[in-house]
């Protein structure tokens, strides 16, 4: 089920534009603000996986209103 409301769930999903065009991997959610990695690695990928938010330099703030919808697997963008 699609929603737009970000949750700590999101940690780990990836980030689609809306051509379907992975553009990273959440790697962080605090405050209402997820923090996307744009060329996550296996070590990132294995954080996510067990939870260990892991935001870096490098990975940028994603406000809600950039997203279109969330789903199970995937953030997809809006624009």
């Amino acid at each position: 089920m699609a929603r737009q409301t970000i949750t700590d769930d999101d940690e780990g999903k990836h980030v689609v534009n809306q051509n379907g065009d992975t553009v990273g991997m959440v790697s962080g959610v605090r405050n209402d603000t997820l923090y996307v990695d744009p060329d996550p690695g296996l070590t990132d990928k294995v954080k996510s996986a067990l939870g260990w938010d892991d935001i870096e330099a490098d990975d940028y703030p994603l406000k809600q209103s950039r997203i279109d919808t969330i789903t199970d697997d995937e953030i997809r963008l809006n624009r």
